[in-house]
This record gives C-alpha cells, sequence and structure tokens, in this order.
C-alpha cells in the first residue's frame, strides 16, 4: 500500500490518533458507562491500527505489535533506523 502522506505528515498523524486514543482510556476509566465515549475510542483504536499498518507497509514497523502485518517474508525489524541513526533525532 503507498501512501499519500509523506512519512513525517503520516507519523505526525499517528501521534494526533495515538493522543486521542490516550485521552479517551483516561476519560473512560472515569465515565466507564459513556456509551458515545466508547464507540468514539473504538473508532479512534481502529484508524490508529490502519495508520500503523500503512507506516509499517510503506517504511517499516514503528511498533513490534505491527510487524507480523506487514506481510514480509523476512524479518525486517532490525533493518529500520534506531531513533538515534535518523536526522534530527536525539543524539
Amino acid at each position: 500500500m503507498k501512501t499519500d502522506c509523506s512519512q513525517k505528515q503520516l507519523l505526525n498523524r499517528i501521534d494526533q490518533v495515538s493522543f486521542a486514543v490516550n485521552d479517551m482510556t483516561l476519560y473512560l476509566d472515569t465515565h466507564p458507562c459513556d456509551e458515545k465515549a466508547l464507540t468514539y475510542c473504538h473508532e479512534l483504536v481502529q484508524e490508529r491500527k490502519k495508520l500503523l499498518k500503512e507506516y509499517a507497509e510503506a517504511y517499516g514497523p514503528l511498533i513490534i505489535d505491527i510487524t507480523d502485518q506487514t506481510g514480509e517474508s523476512i524479518w525486517k525489524w532490525m533493518e529500520q533506523p534506531f531513533p538515534w541513526e535518523k536526522e534530527g533525532a536525539c543524539r
């Protein structure tokens, strides 16, 4: 699957959705019977999974959970650069 977004744009969207998922889980900790919030949280989780899969197919897996969904016949997890090896990353 070829993404229409740049790698940076896709990472930014994954960050946004991941933040929303975390925020919704905190809300649901105190409002567990809010069906509207629960439905929204499920939608966000599905979107996050889709984005992580899209990213993994285009650039390599971001998290270990997605490595088996990329359709690769070889183990590529260690072939991508570590965060500190990327341009502009922590050094």
